[in-house]
């Protein structure tokens, strides 16, 4: 299965090699553990990769349900995943965006922020879909109370386990992919402070068990973000269509206020009224004073320093247009003077005495009477 057509062959596991045959050698590996699941033998070491661990059946009043909690063994299952989503991302890469690009013919710097919005476009728009479906039917958004009650939430159902694993494994491989896209040392900074921002915001919702509040919290900023990478590809697509920023300034806003005053009313507010607020581990319980602030102090920071990027950026925009249209002012328009009918005479200047074309004299002659 060839993701791109290739013109060029390069050395076997060379540099060059891996980049451009980095798909492939996922898809080899996870082909591999698929065909494990054929056989009895290494049936049960294929279903570590698969599937979730930890689970537990609970008896329910009609039935026993299963649920979940983290463990080591997680880390195998998220390695399967990070495969899978490095495939995925080839065939985003080669079946659609490079299909656009080569439309819209952009330069070097446009290509590669358009790959990266397109790439986060289908993200966040899968992640939302999944995320308010998961909200909606484990009854999250109807009983806010859920988000702090009965805590701590050791016991996951599947769904919402098999969410972050895949969310987790989705940001670790954005980390080798900065190298297999070739992404410009410019960029490298940038991209890795909001990969590192999801992953310890996610991990610590999952190891903490704050995964109710967790997966609130990050629909509303994947809501945003996808707003945001939308409106970055209709401008690459025409540079005049800017009215999508307009409406993603407006929810960017009001999406922080959303998550401090969430953030707060969880972990300020209904943890600190639970009456179980003892620090053990073993038993997931991470209700201290100590840990709260932590986790508040590292909500609002983060929310901060996104805001202050925010109204940064946007001071450097309203700068850049009013000096755009002061230099414009400043250009006088030059006056065009009115042509003038210059009357000439036949024929051309020499010395400043008129001369005849074809060797006659300009003047007219007299006629002498006969």
């Amino acid at each position: 299965m060839a993701f791109r057509r290739r013109t060029k062959s390069y050395p076997l596991f060379s540099q060059e090699f891996v980049i451009h045959n980095h798909a492939d050698i996922g898809f080899c590996l996870v082909l591999c553990v698929l065909i494990g699941l054929m056989f009895e033998v290494t049936a049960k070491t294929a279903f570590l990769f698969i599937l979730p661990q930890y689970n537990i059946s609970m008896p329910t009043a009609d039935s026993e349900t299963v649920h979940y909690h983290y463990g080591p063994k997680d880390l195998v299952t998220i390695l399967f995943y990070i495969f899978i989503t490095i495939i995925l991302h080839a065939v985003v890469q080669e079946y659609i965006l490079d299909k656009i690009s080569k439309r819209l013919h952009l330069s070097k710097v446009k290509h590669s922020k358009f790959n990266e919005s397109g790439q986060l476009v289908v993200f966040h728009l899968t992640s939302v879909i999944w995320c308010f479906y998961v909200v909606v039917t484990e009854g999250y958004l109807t009983n806010p109370r859920s988000l702090w009650e009965d805590y701590p939430h050791v016991h996951l159902p599947f769904q919402v386990k098999f969410f972050y694993l895949c969310q987790l494994a989705y940001w670790l491989h954005a980390l080798p992919e900065l190298y297999f896209q070739k992404v410009r040392k410019e960029e490298i900074p940038r991209q890795l402070q909001y990969i590192c921002l999801y992953l310890v915001h996610i991990a610590g919702a999952y190891l903490l068990n704050l995964s109710r509040l967790g997966l609130i919290l990050l629909l509303l900023q994947y809501s945003t973000e996808f707003l945001f990478h939308m409106a970055r590809l209709f401008y690459f697509a025409d540079e005049n269509n800017e009215k999508l920023f307009s409406a993603w300034a407006a929810v960017f806003g009001v999406t922080r206020l959303f998550i401090l005053t969430l953030a707060v009313l969880a972990i300020g507010f209904g943890l600190a009224r639970m009456e179980n607020q003892a620090f053990d581990p073993e038993k997931g319980n991470f209700n201290t004073l100590f840990c709260r602030l932590c986790v508040l102090l590292l909500v609002c920071a983060a929310q901060a320093w996104l805001m202050w990027r925010f109204i940064h950026s946007q001071l450097r925009h309203w700068r850049e247009y009013w000096n755009e249209q002061s230099t414009k002012r400043r250009v006088p328009a030059t006056p065009r003077l009115p042509a003038r009918l210059i009357k000439r005479e036949s024929g051309y200047h020499e010395n400043g005495v008129v001369k005849a074309e074809n060797g006659t004299s300009p003047r007219t002659k007299k006629l002498k009477s006969p």
